[in-house]
């Protein structure tokens, strides 16, 4: 295996990041540049089972063509996806997702396995945000970082010594989602377009963490607009402030400085907002390079 991956580097490397609803592909060089990037709509969940070597070809058939070696990040590897690859326990070092990669063509394309960790006896999993973190200690050379990655499932990641040693998912997308479409709130607000309105978030953030119930602060957005105190189409985004304060409540954040986001531009903009601190932010270029950084460490022992 290590003179395979002696000569993956010499041509590069093919990294995929895919997801629930999208893939994603980069074409990177032999020092995890990127050279060309390029995306799907079809997600593991519009890919039937036997489909998946298509579906890759049709993306990137022609990197792949040239013997580089490809490393798949994300919910290909679940058990809804092209091969499920058993979770790495946590505290893990990238070395350590290297050694399990789950191979479903020995010496050419492998799955990035996911970390698993546990709390009071109860596991948590990712698959995928542990990529996006070792890219970010690669990137802005580190090896202790706390990382808090937003999605419909945040993560909260503290690395140690260049290991993940724990980690822990908040459902702030999905409740959101959740309290937007299906609950009494909906009647409230405006469709959400996706700007912000920052006044209404920041008050939704300050709400949350001074109630310090979701429950009970999430009501506030009915009795808001029933007295007229908000505009229907700043609720949108009050809501979202609402359940990014439980998020950051939750996670105890007395002093945001030295943390890293890792998202969308658009997302990371509210974290940094609902921190009130200059935070470092990192986007996609963060998954490349984990999967650049995982595939050098190939063959370590």
């Amino acid at each position: 295996m290590t003179q395979r991956k002696v000569e993956a580097a010499g041509n590069g490397w093919v990294g995929v990041d895919w997801g629930t609803s999208s893939l994603r592909a980069a074409l990177l060089d032999g020092a995890g540049r990127v050279l060309e990037q390029r995306q799907s709509a079809r997600g593991i969940l519009s890919v039937a089972a036997g489909e998946f070597p298509a579906v890759l070809r049709e993306l990137c058939g022609d990197w792949l063509a040239a013997g580089r070696l490809c490393l798949i990040s994300g919910m290909a590897g679940s058990r809804q996806g092209w091969l499920e690859a058993p979770y790495c326990e946590c505290p893990a070092s990238r070395d350590d997702l290297a050694r399990q990669l789950a191979w479903v063509d020995p010496g050419r394309i492998a799955i990035v396995p996911g970390l698993v960790c546990h709390h009071g006896g109860v596991p948590d999993v990712m698959r995928g945000e542990e990529v996006q973190v070792f890219g970010a200690m690669e990137l802005l050379g580190v090896h202790d970082l706390v990382a808090v990655l937003p999605g419909t499932h945040s993560k909260w990641v503290e690395v140690h010594h260049g290991r993940i040693v724990s980690f822990a998912t908040a459902m702030t997308g999905e409740f959101y989602a959740l309290l937007r479409r299906h609950s009494i709130l909906a009647r409230t607000m405006d469709e959400d377009d996706g700007s912000l309105d920052e006044a209404a978030f920041v008050q939704g953030v300050k709400h949350a963490q001074r109630t310090g119930n979701l429950l009970q602060s999430a009501f506030s957005a009915r009795t808001l607009a029933l007295f007229e105190r908000m505009p229907r189409a700043a609720m949108p985004s009050y809501l979202s402030g609402l359940v990014i304060g439980e998020e950051l409540r939750s996670h105890y954040v007395a002093d945001a400085r030295g943390f890293v986001v890792i998202g969308a531009p658009e997302l990371a903009q509210r974290y940094t907002l609902a921190l009130d601190a200059s935070v470092r932010c990192l986007g996609a270029e963060a998954t490349w390079r984990g999967l650049a950084s995982i595939a050098q460490s190939i063959g370590k022992p």
